[in-house]
């Protein structure tokens, strides 16, 4: 009876109509249809880019037949072009998009298609292509090149939309991954990524971005990836295995996406099969993901401006009694920050103030690294020197009244003692710069600029450090081996906050890179620290300004101690 069963279910799957593996089929919407207006689609050339230069380029415009100069229009980008724009090949994009817009599946876009840079040949020589640096590289140096020179240069002949919400951004295999890393680099400028069989793979580090995913704040994205078992599987990697590991990077940290899993190989059959599908979900609605799914970040919460038009800021600093203090180094001032927002001028002439911080005396301690001095300022302004003779950068204060601070260009940390006893306490660390004590004051951890680390040392009795260890390992920009880490603090969870050029990066109490912050806005971040009636807001300087952010975390200070 067994054998006759399955004897039939075979007869019946042989019957049964099969598609061959990578047979995917263009649908309606990939076709011209009668009555659709059609629009208009014209080939340009650059040759003139400073991001990349030396190159030249084609790229094309498609502009709908709907579109009107009096309305922003929506604009799309396309990588390798020539492929998208082609109605010979795959995509079919300038079709699909007659058709959506049309049928009010998309809003009315402007399609930018843009094939890959190259370095023109001599005689009889071949033209060098410059698309995998461009397209493979984790930097910001596409999206600059699409936000200085492309789309200004599209902007000139037509009105487009500069919000996220309104620029989506596609391509194909390293074209995919160049699409992620311009939103990225620039989720202000693009907020939809579409990705064809990606090469998040080790080609030039593209196999880092499921690890930088889930290490990273939600960013305001919606990401669209499509992909194949029959895709490559090569010296760099796999290209199934590591689409399939992104998805469940944007997955745990809950951003609004798709994995669209087939059996094709690595062209565009299936991608341009599911194109139309892929668009409509892109497109739907306007406003993009803001959840945060962060254990210190709360949704909804922006960060709030406090103050601007500074020269640098630095040296944030909260006295536990509703006001905060900062210094702007390129002023030489120090500015006060009330309860209800109003902000004085606390100090003239600071003479150099960078690092700033409250003791557990309720005084404010300085960095005064004109005068090559520790002071404290009374509550009107007035300095009272503390030690001499060092250019001290930043500064943290021990429950007993002793100071440690950073000898930025020479390398040294330096202790002084409650009596005013002055001594180099460590040597070698790559540009010292802020440091910071856990709350129970045995931990000492001082930020590394010029280099990767965060170092620890166990504080001594007599204010000597000993067990010194790179304890904590920062995440570097792309390009980078500095990692410009300056001010920090620390929470009731012994989480450690650095300031650096990749964002806040926040660390565990066993010295884990737990996730890394966004900066407010693209400047130099120098500080950040913990303060508000119930020490949970977040204050950093950065660049000419200084912000302020609501948090789940609650900041670990000497005076919330005393609290």
């Amino acid at each position: 009876m067994l054998r006759f069963t399955l004897s039939i279910v075979s007869l019946l799957l042989l019957a049964a109509p099969l598609r061959a593996a990578d047979d995917y089929q263009l649908g309606p919407d990939s076709q011209r249809q009668e009555g659709v207006p059609r629009g208009a689609v014209t080939k340009h050339r650059w040759e003139t880019s400073n991001v990349f230069p030396g190159t030249v380029r084609d790229y094309w415009i498609y502009v709908p037949a709907q579109y009107q100069a009096a309305t922003p229009a929506a604009v799309m980008v396309f990588q390798d072009g020539g492929s998208y724009v082609s109605e010979e090949r795959d995509f079919r994009v300038p079709v699909v998009f007659d058709n959506l817009i049309h049928q009010g599946a998309m809003p009315v876009t402007i399609g930018v298609f843009i094939n890959p840079g190259e370095y023109l040949a001599g005689a009889g020589g071949k033209p060098r292509s410059n698309r995998s640096f461009e397209y493979d590289s984790l930097s910001d140096l596409y999206v600059r090149f699409l936000l200085e020179e492309i789309l200004p240069e599209v902007g000139k002949q037509y009105n487009l939309r500069t919000d996220a919400a309104g620029r989506a951004i596609g391509g194909i295999s390293s074209g995919g991954i160049c699409a992620f890393t311009a939103a990225w680099e620039r989720p202000d400028a693009f907020g939809k990524v579409l990705s064809h069989v990606g090469s998040f793979a080790n080609i030039r580090g593209g196999h880092n971005y499921a690890a930088l995913v889930r290490k990273s704040e939600t960013k305001p994205l919606r990401v669209y990836l499509q992909d194949g078992g029959g895709d490559l599987d090569n010296a760099h990697g796999s290209w199934p295995l590591a689409n399939q590991e992104l998805a469940a990077a944007l997955k745990f940290k809950g951003y609004d996406h798709q994995l669209v899993y087939g059996d094709g190989g690595h062209n565009g059959k299936h991608g341009g099969a599911v194109l139309p599908d892929a668009l409509r979900w892109l497109w739907r609605g306007d406003a993009l993901p803001t959840a945060k799914h962060s254990d210190i970040l709360l949704d909804g919460e922006p960060w709030t401006l406090i103050g601007e038009g500074y020269r640098f800021t630095e040296g944030p600093a909260w006295d536990g009694q509703g006001n905060f203090y900062f210094a702007d180094v390129g002023a030489n001032q120090i500015h006060k920050v009330d309860a209800a927002g109003k902000i004085s001028l606390f100090v003239a002439q600071s003479e150099g103030v960078g690092g700033l911080m409250f003791g557990a005396d309720g005084r404010l301690y300085g960095c005064q690294g004109g005068l090559k001095r520790i002071v404290t300022f009374d509550a009107e302004g007035k300095a009272k020197t503390l030690s001499e003779g060092v250019a001290g950068n930043d500064l943290a204060v021990t429950r007993d009244g002793g100071v440690y601070f950073t000898d930025f260009d020479n390398g040294k940390v330096w202790y002084v003692s409650p009596q005013g006893e002055q001594r180099v306490v460590d040597e070698g660390i790559k540009r010292p710069n802020g440091l910071i004590l856990w709350p129970d004051g045995k931990t000492l951890v001082v930020a590394e600029f010029a280099g990767q680390h965060l170092w620890s040392f166990q504080v001594q009795a007599d204010g000597g450090l000993t067990a010194k260890q790179p304890f904590y390992t920062m995440r570097l920009l792309p390009g980078r081996t500095e990692s410009g880490a300056d001010g920090m603090a620390v929470d009731t969870m012994n989480r450690v906050y650095v300031a650096t050029h990749a964002g806040i990066q926040v660390f565990d109490e066993q010295g884990r890179l737990w996730e890394v912050l966004a900066k407010p806005q693209n400047a130099f971040l120098s500080n950040v620290e913990f303060g508000g009636p119930d020490w949970g807001t977040l204050y950093v300087t950065c660049g000419d300004k200084v912000y302020a952010l609501k948090s789940k975390a609650k900041g670990a200070t000497l005076l919330s101690e005393a609290k």
